[in-house]
């Protein structure tokens, strides 16, 4: 279908920003030739390079030899948020265009999301994102059924779309998503729109949290967010970053993020605290600047977004949130993901990898995973899976500092094997690897 759609011949041209730091300067190559040879000529303007104080500085002065191809150097490292702006500040078209600097453009990517931008204005679009393999470069075709999202710890996730929309879907595959929160890497949005609402926030640093809080943004502030089926860039997802944060990633993605969610999100921006506790400790600096321009634009509350926009995430149920304790030790995540195990570690009171939520219904959560029997008997390791109506995620606490015991088995959750992690044995209330303290507080 996406083959048989005809485009409008007076769709705006737009300045392409692509802003980089020690990219590899062939996957650099590459993203600027897919742009131009996938690309419609008359629709691109430019080609705008955004060096970011590579190391080497002929990097970038290699590709300005190409035609439409600009390159801008900053005389200091930037970030992406303040890169982006200098490239959009620098841009002559109506429309931009953001890419990463290890992308490559399909087939008819461009037009679908120029389309829609023409229409609206306060659209900002996105097309699907395929996956170029980071061992071999083959290109990956992505899911047509995902949109983006997030949980309170204010990471982007993708996700499937509901039951009905991909009903709708299915009568016409083209259409285009509403989406929560873009990934941020690739999109399009008009100039001036971009100007009007506020660019980004320039007091981000390097990279991380800026798709949460210009998604929070768009649709706070009257505009929609879109991801377009008929388009589609392919990207490189790296393992790591190739250069350093200041500080520490992990700080200035907890500063970015503590950003937005003090800008946007209203007091619902406790739930982010209690998932991501040590994101109190780390200063995110002035925002006067950022409250004035949501006062400005008369931007919704938070609580308009979740109603309106994602109501799929859910509140967190405010009964209790829990250390689960046995001889100073606690129950502790150890980093792992879904379908693994839990074990225990020094309790360190932060948080973290060791805070559950122990829901009305027995559900023993950690962010979204809840401690799952995979098997019913005894000695099987518990592990970690996404929380639903199973029957073997539901516990029961026969007394305080006491028994943890399925809540239809007799077996209770045990720590008598380290090595295994936390499994479950027939339940006996003088065994000492069996006794749980649960801490509880109001959240």
């Amino acid at each position: 279908m996406c083959h048989k759609k005809k485009y409008p011949k007076d769709l705006p041209a737009t300045s392409v920003i692509i802003t980089f730091h020690n990219e590899a300067r062939s996957t650099l190559l590459r993203t600027v030739v897919s742009v131009l040879n996938r690309s419609p000529e008359h629709l691109i303007k430019e080609i705008i390079l955004v060096d970011d104080f590579s190391d080497n500085p002929s990097d970038g002065e290699e590709l300005a030899k190409i035609q439409k191809v600009r390159v801008l150097r900053n005389e200091r490292r930037e970030g992406l948020m303040r890169s982006r702006v200098h490239g959009a500040d620098a841009a002559t078209a109506d429309v931009l265009t953001f890419l990463d600097s290890h992308c490559e453009c399909n087939v008819n990517w461009l037009e679908p999301l120029l389309e829609r931008v023409k229409e609206d204005r306060s659209r900002v679009v996105c097309p699907i994102i395929d996956v170029i393999s980071m061992d071999n470069f083959n290109y990956i075709g992505a899911s047509a059924d995902l949109r983006g999202g997030f949980d309170w710890n204010l990471v982007f996730k993708w996700e499937y779309l509901s039951a009905k929309d991909r009903t709708k879907r299915a009568k016409d595959p083209t259409r285009a998503i509403r989406t929560p929160m873009i990934a941020g890497g690739l999109f399009v949005i008009d100039k001036a729109y971009f100007e009007k609402l506020g660019k980004y926030d320039m007091k981000m640093d390097v990279w991380g949290g800026e798709n949460l809080e210009i998604s929070f943004r768009v649709w706070q502030c009257g505009g929609s967010l879109e991801i377009i089926p008929c388009s589609r860039v392919g990207h490189v997802f790296r393992k790591r970053h190739p250069y350093t944060f200041p500080g520490g990633s992990g700080n200035v993605f907890a500063r970015n993020t503590r950003r937005a969610a003090e800008v946007w999100m209203d007091d619902y921006k406790q739930y982010y605290y209690n998932a991501v506790p040590l994101a109190k400790h780390i200063p995110y600096g002035d925002i006067l600047e950022r409250l004035e321009l949501k006062e400005r634009l008369k931007c919704k509350p938070f609580k308009w977004y979740l109603e309106n926009v994602y109501p799929e995430l859910q509140i967190p149920e405010e009964n209790v949130i829990s250390s689960i304790s046995q001889a100073g030790r606690c129950i502790d995540t150890l980093g792992h993901l879904s379908h693994n195990t839990v074990g225990l570690y020094q309790c360190h009171s932060s948080g973290g990898n060791q805070e559950w939520t122990l829901t009305d219904d027995g559900m023993l959560k950690h962010n979204e995973m809840c401690l799952t029997l995979p098997e019913r008997q005894p000695g099987v390791a518990l592990i970690m899976t996404p929380c639903g109506e199973e029957e073997d995620q539901h516990w029961v606490q026969t007394e305080p500092g006491g028994l943890i015991k399925h809540a239809q088995l007799s077996l209770c959750i045990d720590s008598r094997d380290r090595d295994r992690g936390l499994t479950v044995e027939k339940c006996d209330s003088l065994s000492t690897s069996q006794r749980w303290t649960v801490s509880l507080h109001r959240a």
